[in-house]
């Protein structure tokens, strides 16, 4: 990000860097809030990336969200934003204080990174610009590294189009008893495709793709809005990602996908990926490193969970080749063979083999944006993959599961977003030779939203199952998975409910899978196992009501 000289100047220079991009403030200087015409935090709060000692907060002010120039209704001018961080929700035992400043720079969204926590406790926190008072969050740091930690429950989710539905599975997310939540994209979409929601209205920058920095503002603050997503936001830590839409469906490195860029030149599509990636920034919980820089934003990076888990998050977009076969659905496709191909780059497919080799974890978990499983959506005797997905790039798929295999992974876990279908399915070296071993699991989760209500086995899932036999489950209702990881035994849950085109949707489990220690693959848990789960859930849940964050 380039930043102004005057600017800095303005600020001075103790601390002017940090007082731009909203981390914790070095200077003394405060920047005094206007007098509030409405609540400065529409938006809610949030926190992400806990460490041992630490976490990252976030809230933007916002009087008005939903004002046309993307800023929120806020003036030119910075404004201080003070934090507390405390043992209990009445904030009696206060464990760290500080401030931040929002400015116009980031849509006036703060990102203090706390220190000096400690490890694997929960902990409360609030923000204050002048006299407005935010709701209440709920974080929680990590364990210490290598500490010996006996269980660790989170959910994923992904895929959240606006207009496509309610985001009521968030609702229940909300209430489960998790550590972390992991979103693996598609929190927004940059167009409105279809018109889910009963008695939905269309704002007017509704009907326009987003390709500035106003417009991908907006579709932020339009899914930041929903109260189901706020109650989960504030109530666990986040670790989030990027796929498709929040650039342009189907974009690659620096090129454009479907969206109306398809004929432009690389240089205004850059200019639009650079201004998605800001968004982004401005509107999760993330740190400077995740900061942008122009058309680059590191997003790959690890979650460790003492000596049980570690959750390493990928990036496939940015630094992928372009897709085979025209990225869609292809038969026989002898392009996606080639060993050029890449979905991970050079770089990040090193940083994620060496991961392997020096992790001490009993779980390794990739959060993965695209399928990894071969999908073969020909019930006939050809081979018809997605070739935006890991089917596109079948060289670099047998590497990674290679190298997981030979460095010793105890237990390799890929958790995935994207398809607005719930799988479970064993993955292979060489998923085209039923006679390889099984080296992973694949857990996929549908979508909050997308695709609107969705059927629990429609006929196309039904080919699936009969086309591809290391898919075990295929469900196409929309919802989350709920994961439960212990030394001996790893869970998912595929919560679903039953319609997303108006609000009030129970939730119910599915199907459980589970995956043994040192038994790859997935096998279907029992019903007794499922209903334990159901009913240790339902009391954590009550039990958690009594401490729920503020909404």
């Amino acid at each position: 990000m380039n930043l102004a000289r005057r600017q800095l100047l303005r600020y001075g220079a103790a601390g002017s860097i940090a007082v731009l991009l909203g981390t914790s403030v070095a200077s003394s200087r405060r920047f005094r809030a206007p007098r509030w015409l409405g609540d400065p935090f529409t938006l809610g709060v949030a926190s992400g990336d806990p460490t041992p000692d630490g976490v990252v907060l976030w809230t933007r002010l916002a009087p008005d969200p939903f004002a046309p120039d993307g800023l929120g209704g806020m003036a030119m001018d910075p404004v201080t934003v003070d934090y507390e961080i405390a043992h209990d929700e009445q904030f009696r035992r206060i464990a760290a204080r500080g401030s931040a400043v929002a400015t116009r720079a980031l849509a006036h969204t703060v990102h203090p990174e706390v220190r000096g926590l400690e490890p694997g406790r929960w902990y409360f926190y609030r923000f204050r610009a002048g006299q407005a008072i935010s709701p209440v969050g709920r974080t929680r740091t990590a364990p210490p590294p290598g500490h010996q930690v006996q269980r660790l429950r989170f959910a994923f989710a992904s895929c959240q189009a606006w207009s496509s539905g309610y985001f009521t599975a968030y609702d229940h997310l909300a209430a489960e008893d998790l550590d972390v939540v992991v979103h693996l994209g598609d929190y927004i979409y940059e167009r409105g495709w279809s018109r889910g929601r009963q008695g939905m209205t269309l704002e007017p920058w509704l009907y326009a793709e987003a390709v500035d920095l106003p417009g991908y503002r907006l579709r932020y603050a339009q899914a930041k809005a929903e109260a189901p997503l706020q109650a989960a936001h504030a109530g666990f830590p986040w670790l989030v990602t990027l796929d498709d839409h929040e650039v342009d469906n189907n974009w690659v490195s620096s090129q454009p996908g479907h969206g109306i860029d398809i004929h432009l030149i690389p240089a205004l599509f850059r200019r639009r990926l650079a201004a998605a990636l800001q968004a982004m920034y401005e509107h999760q919980p993330l740190r400077i490193e995740q900061l942008p820089s122009g058309t680059t934003m590191r997003l790959h990076r690890r979650y460790r969970f003492g000596d049980l888990a570690d959750i390493t998050m990928l990036d496939t977009r940015q630094y992928r080749s372009p897709q085979p076969c025209g990225g869609n659905i292809a038969t026989d496709c002898t392009d996606r063979f080639s060993p050029e191909r890449t979905v991970l780059g050079a770089q990040q497919r090193k940083w994620l083999i060496d991961g392997f080799a020096r992790s001490t974890a009993r779980w390794q978990i990739i959060g993965n944006q695209v399928a990894m499983n071969q999908t073969d959506y020909d019930p006939g005797p050809h081979t018809a993959v997605g070739t935006d997905a890991w089917d596109g790039y079948v060289a670099e798929r047998s590497l990674v599961l290679g190298a997981a295999a030979e460095r010793g992974v105890r237990n390799l876990v890929v958790i995935t977003g994207d398809r607005h279908e719930n799988y479970a399915a064993d993955l292979r070296r060489d998923p085209s030779d039923p006679e390889t071993p099984v080296v992973a699991a694949e857990f996929i989760g549908t979508s909050i939203s997308t695709g609107g209500n969705g059927t629990d086995l429609s006929s196309h899932g039904r080919v699936l199952l009969g086309t591809n036999p290391d898919l075990k489950f295929c469900n196409s209702q929309r919802g989350y998975v709920r994961v439960e990881v212990d030394k001996d035994l790893w869970r998912s849950d595929f919560r679903v409910v039953p319609y997303v085109d108006h609000p009030g949707a129970p939730v119910h489990t599915r199907a459980s899978y589970v995956v043994e220690d040192t038994v790859p693959g997935v096998t279907p848990a029992s019903q007794s196992d499922r209903g334990r789960a159901d009913a240790t859930a339902g009391a954590a849940a009550e039990h958690h009501s009594g401490t729920e964050p503020i909404r």
